[in-house]
């Protein structure tokens, strides 16, 4: 299939279910499609742009263990490495076994504060603490249920929230600044991804797409749905552009050693939760395909945001959807998934 059929597949998929935000298919770092469609803000009536900046929910994950990589590559810690001899926070209901790695890979067993596994509406989702006070990260303690483990560290997989919060903490306490403060400077800024942060949802800089619930006549924007300010499981913006910028940086080495790459883009768990051929690295979802095609991809969902990103290391192919409202990428996943074809297909 040539570009300009490819792309015709594309927009008559765009026609048939509408997509608010932007797709951005490249291939060996050339460009097969870029799009971007719908509004950043429906009351001004102005558009998504291909440099328009988006929250990308748990996608934040990744840069989280990019961090924690780091400090391991600083020795300052280890996979290894307990929770309680890191942090110094007193979690009297946890396992003191449980490790840097467990909560990297979700394996962990932890109670989770916002647990997927539970929730059916991501829009009508509450805590008990309200989402203007998370500034920082020791204010989403109050929120971590007071219950046992799941199950014991290492046993199984269970996607945790909770778990990358801690492992912002336990950036804080080795770093002695902000867990936004350090991959800001440490990541984000010396692979120039320069218009990627953690922004106030009050204080949105120019071209940030406001994420929306309801229908689009019937909407209402996400600002009491979210956390005011990203954290370490959570809540960064990016653009496709600066997505392309990271995926590159982290497989050529610029972020981690190579060996580091290596282990986390490696299957450590399977995601039996997740669908078949899918597991998980370290901070990073894996899908095993036929004949050791395997995909590297990053996700992110909740109250008006949904994102994936993925790269294809055996065709350089990186897929970025992403949507300034719930269920926008879901909507358009699969049928794009089967127009990629054969773009997936290592090669013979």
């Amino acid at each position: 299939m040539d570009q300009v059929e490819f792309s015709k597949k594309i927009d008559e998929i765009i026609t048939k279910k509408p997509l608010s935000g932007i797709i951005s298919i490249r291939s060996r770092d050339k460009v097969v499609y870029e799009k971007a469609f719908g509004y950043s803000d429906r009351g001004n009536k102005l558009e998504n742009e291909m440099d328009t900046r988006f929250g990308i929910a748990s996608g934040t994950k990744f840069l989280t263990a990019l961090a924690i990589g780091k400090l391991i590559e600083a020795d300052k810690l280890s996979l290894l490495s307990k929770l309680h001899e890191c942090i110094p926070h007193q979690f009297p209901n946890y396992s003191p076994e449980v490790t840097i790695g467990n909560l990297l890979n979700h394996t962990s067993g932890i109670p989770d504060y916002y647990d997927e596994e539970k929730m059916t509406d991501f829009d009508h989702f509450a805590l008990n603490v309200p989402t203007y006070e998370l500034k920082n990260l020791e204010d989403y303690l109050p929120t971590f249920p007071d219950e046992p483990m799941k199950f014991s560290p290492g046993e199984r997989f269970s996607y945790c929230n909770g778990g990358y919060i801690l492992l912002g903490l336990v950036i804080e306490a080795i770093t002695g600044v902000s867990y936004q403060e350090y991959v800001t400077r440490e990541i984000l800024e010396p692979i120039g991804m320069s218009r990627s942060g953690f922004f106030w949802l009050n204080k949105l800089p120019e071209k940030t797409a406001l994420g929306y619930l309801g229908d689009a006549t019937n909407w209402r924007t996400n600002i009491y749905n979210l956390p005011i300010v990203g954290g370490s499981d959570g809540g960064v913006f990016t653009t496709a552009r600066d997505l392309s910028v990271l995926w590159k940086a982290f497989f050529d080495g610029q972020i981690l050693s190579k060996e580091l790459v290596e282990m986390y883009a490696r299957p450590s768990v399977k995601a039996d939760s997740e669908g078949e051929n899918v597991y998980y690295g370290y901070g990073l979802w894996i899908h095993e395909g036929e004949s050791n095609n395997r995909e590297v991809y990053i996700l992110g969902g909740d109250a008006g945001v949904s994102f994936r990103s993925t790269f294809n290391r055996a065709q350089h192919l990186q897929t970025t959807i992403i949507s300034n409202t719930t269920n926008g990428v879901w909507e358009v996943l699969k049928d794009i998934d089967a127009a990629l074809g054969d773009l997936r297909k290592p090669p013979v």
